[in-house]
């Protein structure tokens, strides 16, 4: 069934559908891959864990260059529009129609890259964040609250 809800709801029903199935939530790969993640960044230093997060920050910020390059696009042609008409009007074929289609499969392709790169980004930095605040603050890792 075609679902517009989204990924965290699509997640959602798959939790539900294996707990129906006696399995529990931490055996799901989703779970675990973020379980290793956030084990990972335990092992590290407070000083050297804050300088990734700066890092993955910066990553997280600078992934806006695809939809920078995916609308900028449309505007050189639009700048060169007299010099790309003439080169269609020429065109007996229709290369213009590949053209089109080369160019929505990018378009389509680098914002969903964009938008995942940015998501994965937002986990490891919301982790590494979790972290800190609990060193700071003295507590210890709940393992049974958090996985």
């Amino acid at each position: 069934m075609l679902s517009f809800r989204g990924d965290a709801h699509k997640f959602y029903l798959k939790l539900k559908k294996k707990s129906g199935k006696g399995i529990q939530p931490e055996q799901l790969k989703e779970l675990q891959e973020l379980k290793e993640i956030r084990t990972f960044y335990e092992s590290i230093d407070s000083t050297m864990l804050g300088n990734i997060h700066y890092w993955i920050l910066k990553e997280k910020n600078g992934s806006g260059l695809i939809p920078i390059l995916v609308t900028a696009i449309p505007w050189i042609l639009f700048i060169f529009g007299n010099q790309v008409q003439e080169f269609f009007e020429n065109d007996d074929g229709y290369l213009w129609l590949v053209f089109v289609f080369v160019y929505l499969l990018a378009v389509t392709f680098s914002v969903s890259v964009h938008f995942r790169e940015r998501s994965w980004a937002t986990v490891h930095s919301r982790i590494i964040e979790d972290i800190i605040e609990q060193r700071e603050n003295g507590e210890k890792r709940k393992e049974d609250h958090i996985f």
